[in-house]
């Protein structure tokens, strides 16, 4: 099988990528959180603990999982792609002053390849740096800011700085400076990493690309079809490129549907109020059932021909994906209280290793029990600090590989 094969969102899980949190989350501060885009500081001993849980259930379902630290290290075997990454990586952190960056460069690359990668995930704090002075006017104005390069906290969210698509990857231009380092990782990697070096990886978008696009945003529906948000961080415009791209390529995919959604936080991307669970199932998170905008994006002539759906979310979706009897499973249920709780810790945010399996957050117990009173087969995982980051078990994880339905 090629080391990219994703048709489905429910296709059995075969290969994912995750990021294990680490010292990133030590370098939260409550007074920065807004500018790394958390709310909550997540106790780290117990979110890696909890992370761990997750990474077992995959394995116990016999399913390999990779780590973006790991394959980063072995990316930076070769010394030459080390100095390169190592100077986007500073250069994207913002230092743009000759002497601090030479100083930064040296700092790292005298580091062993483990150490250089967990400190260009955790940032590097002031006192790091010997004999550290200001060095450009932006260190006096910033003289009481800790970090000389911010830390990556979100990285523990796999889905967004890329998304597999068939047998090629969308690589994305992130809404944010703060997470948009991170799709530099996932550049050289599958740029430079010997297992997807040598592939001809397709890309379907580039984070070099104006307009933002986010992999929460991107649900492959079926073979032939692709649902993207129009959200908080996805900006129609890249659906438009994106959609350009992927239709006009030889592959089976002939239809995006854009969602659109609320452009709130508690809303942030598409798979955070909907996901698919089995074949004809989906979470939705109730609030948006009524009130969603979808549209048609085909491709005629060379040209994004775009037709807006005047119809139930079910209808459309059993018109599209050609099933029948789409039932939508509301997270929180009825209660305007339940689902409001739980969709701000993700409760429609399920992660599916097979039709009708999925991984989910303990603490949403009233979707899960829901889920379980339609068939759906769950594997709960402890979420009491993972949750912390405004992220659930599909925002973990990036598919790798899936069997084809």
């Amino acid at each position: 099988m090629k080391p990219i094969n994703v048709t489905s969102e429910i296709g059995k899980l075969k290969k994912v990528l995750l990021h294990r949190p680490g010292e990133e989350l030590e370098n939260l501060m409550p007074d920065y959180l807004e500018r790394l885009l958390f709310d909550d500081i997540p106790y780290l001993k117990i979110a890696q603990e909890e992370h761990d849980v997750f990474a077992k259930v995959l394995r116990d379902k016999d399913v390999e999982v990779l780590y973006v630290e790991e394959l980063l290290k072995e990316t930076v075997q070769n010394t030459d792609v080390k100095k390169q990454i190592v100077e986007d990586f500073i250069h994207e952190g913002g230092i743009w002053h000759e002497e601090r960056f030479k100083g930064i460069r040296e700092y790292l690359l005298n580091l062993e390849d483990e150490y250089l990668i967990k400190k260009m995930i955790s940032g590097i704090r002031k006192t790091e740096i010997k004999k550290f002075t200001q060095k450009g006017l932006i260190d006096y104005l910033d003289n009481d800011y800790p970090f000389v390069l911010d830390p990556m906290p979100n990285l523990y969210f796999t889905r967004d700085p890329f998304a597999t698509i068939g047998n090629g990857i969308s690589l994305h231009k992130m809404r944010t400076d703060t997470r948009n380092r991170e799709t530099l990782f996932t550049k050289y990697i599958f740029k430079y990493h010997p297992d997807f070096a040598e592939q001809d990886i397709p890309f379907w978008y580039d984070r070099t690309d104006r307009f933002s696009l986010e992999g929460g945003d991107i649900l492959i529906l079926n073979k032939n079809t692709i649902g993207v948000g129009i959200s908080e961080r996805t900006d129609p415009t890249a659906i438009e490129i994106f959609a350009e791209n992927i239709l006009g390529a030889d592959n089976d995919f002939n239809r995006i549907l854009a969602f659109d959604i609320p452009k709130n936080r508690s809303f942030m991307h598409l798979d955070t109020v909907f996901t698919m669970v089995d074949h004809n199932k989906f979470t939705i998170h109730p609030n948006i059932e009524k009130t969603i905008t979808l549209f048609s994006l085909t491709l005629k002539d060379n040209k994004i021909h775009i037709d807006e759906e005047h119809d139930r979310l079910d209808a459309i979706l059993s018109k599209y994906l050609e099933i029948d009897n789409v039932e939508l499973i509301r997270c929180g249920g009825d209660s305007p209280v339940d689902s409001a709780r739980e969709q701000w810790n993700d409760g429609s945010n399920t992660l599916a290793i097979a039709p009708g399996e999925v991984i989910v957050y303990s603490r949403n117990y009233v979707t899960n029990q829901l889920l379980k009173e339609k068939g759906i087969k769950t594997h709960i995982i402890p979420s009491s600090e993972l949750s912390r980051g405004r992220g659930g078990p599909r925002c973990m994880s990036m598919p790798l590989v899936r069997e084809d339905l």
